[in-house]
């Protein structure tokens, strides 16, 4: 068996592992590369490897840094089967056409505008490449062996993270491969903790925030603190936040601060994102897959005003009242959220509030950097509104809760590759598992391979 990283090296983003056994050959994950423009940049790039002498795809979970290149795969000849659980096939048939869409929107609008080196700018698949993905998609369930290809068969163990996110361990009968993928928090508000796994002859584990702990105070008083003076002056706040997972845990805080009387109770809330929209509705199919009671649930459906048309979004920039917009992308990459920056990141009433982790390259990191003005469909746009920065409402795990997810391994894996994190961070949690655990690891390098002996 051998691994071949195409991803997840050095970055967050990105995410695919090349796996070959026996002919076979499966991707674990086939995410899109974000961030810096030179990562953006391989997107377009051909895979050491043609999509159609690929077998199979396992995905972790629907977040679009690991599976946002499905349509592109797809398109490009990979006719194999998309192995998940369901609950991420419900939201990649919310996210990839979504993308698509905005894809196509910011091709044409960058071809109206001529800010593009490009002539035509294209996007990189569209909406119809990613409708044709999803036909590929085959869900299976979680704690249950399922057949991968050829004599490869893998499991899924619930990772918490977001609904329907997934631990995946791939099996070739003489040795066992397993993907951290998104590691889950401990003790989230909404999320179910990870599944233990006792056992694997190999691991990939993830590294977000392999050196850093998430800050003890609780994120809810952070973020009703900020909305409650930014209400105060008369100001709006923005919070960029991921439609799947990051979206959800905003609304539930909003509705425990409400409840509370953090924040005022008729302060209006917008939820200015469809994929969140419809993603918040899955919370109630899939209550065995978080914390949330039925009562809990419909309390967080019911704290924001949906917004649906184009019309009402570019009409809530003309207002200059207290309220709370939400809206994605959550490191301002994309989205409905730029032109809320764009309309309301210079006045100084106003506070934009990032929510989780910010890649370096997306106009997140540089705005939570001190960034005085960003660009916004080739505009320079002044930031003189407060820019806040919540990072432990993060669903990812914090170095110490990896690490003691890794403690209940029965024995070390032969080698761990620790992937999914900026340079600092996947060494320094290279660094603890060595010293603590006494554990042979490594840091893959952009295409590398190893063979799994």
């Amino acid at each position: 068996m051998q691994i071949q990283f195409l991803g997840a090296t050095g970055t967050v983003t990105g995410s695919k592992y090349l796996l070959t056994c026996d002919g076979q050959r499966i991707l674990v994950d086939c995410g899109l590369f974000q961030g810096y423009k030179q990562l953006r940049l391989r997107n377009w790039n051909a895979l050491p490897v043609a999509p159609d002498d690929i077998d199979a795809v396992v995905l972790t979970h629907a977040h679009l840094d690991h599976s946002g290149y499905l349509p592109v795969l797809v398109r490009d000849g990979f006719r194999g089967k998309i192995l998940c659980s369901e609950a991420t096939y419900e939201l990649c048939k919310i996210l990839l056409p979504d993308s698509g869409r905005l894809l196509e929107e910011e091709a044409t609008h960058a071809n109206r505008k001529g800010y593009s080196k490009h002539a035509p700018a294209l996007p990189l698949y569209t909406e119809a490449d990613a409708v044709r993905a999803l036909s590929r998609f085959a869900p299976v369930p979680f704690d249950k062996p399922f057949a991968v290809c050829g004599k490869l068969t893998g499991r899924l163990a619930l990772a918490g993270h977001i609904l329907g996110a997934a631990m995946v361990t791939i099996s070739s009968g003489a040795r066992t491969v397993t993907f951290s993928g998104d590691l889950g928090r401990e003790h989230d508000s909404i999320m179910v903790a990870p599944d233990h796994i006792a056992a694997s002859d190999y691991l990939v584990v993830e590294s977000t925030y392999g050196d850093r702990l998430h800050d003890p105070v609780d994120p809810a008083l952070q973020l009703g603190e900020t909305i409650r003076k930014t209400a105060a002056r008369g100001g709006v706040t923005v919070i960029p936040a991921f439609a799947v997972g990051r979206a959800q845990s905003i609304l539930y805080a909003i509705h425990q601060l409400k409840e509370q009387g953090q924040i005022p109770a008729a302060l209006p809330v917008y939820l200015n994102s469809p994929m969140a929209t419809d993603a918040t509705a899955l919370y109630q199919k899939y209550h065995a897959l978080h914390r949330l009671s039925r009562h809990e649930c419909e309390a967080m459906c019911r704290t924001a005003h949906i917004v649906n048309s184009v019309e009402e979004s570019i009409a809530l920039n003309q207002r200059r009242v207290p309220m709370v917009i939400i809206a994605a992308s959550g490191m301002a990459t994309g989205g409905r959220v730029l032109h809320h920056l764009k309309a309301f990141a210079g006045d100084p009433r106003n506070s934009i509030e990032f929510v989780g982790f910010q890649a370096g390259g997306t106009r997140g990191a540089a705005m939570v950097a001190g960034a005085t003005a960003i660009k916004i469909f080739g505009e320079y746009v002044p930031v003189r509104a407060h820019v806040g920065h919540i990072d432990n409402l993060s669903a990812h795990a914090d170095a110490d809760e990896i690490m003691r997810w890794l403690g209940h391994f029965l024995r070390p894996p032969a080698c761990t590759f620790v992937t999914h994190g900026e340079p600092a961070a996947a060494d320094a949690l290279r660094h603890r598992i060595e010293e603590e655990l006494h554990w042979n690891c490594r840091v893959p390098e952009y295409l590398e391979s190893q063979e799994l002996a």
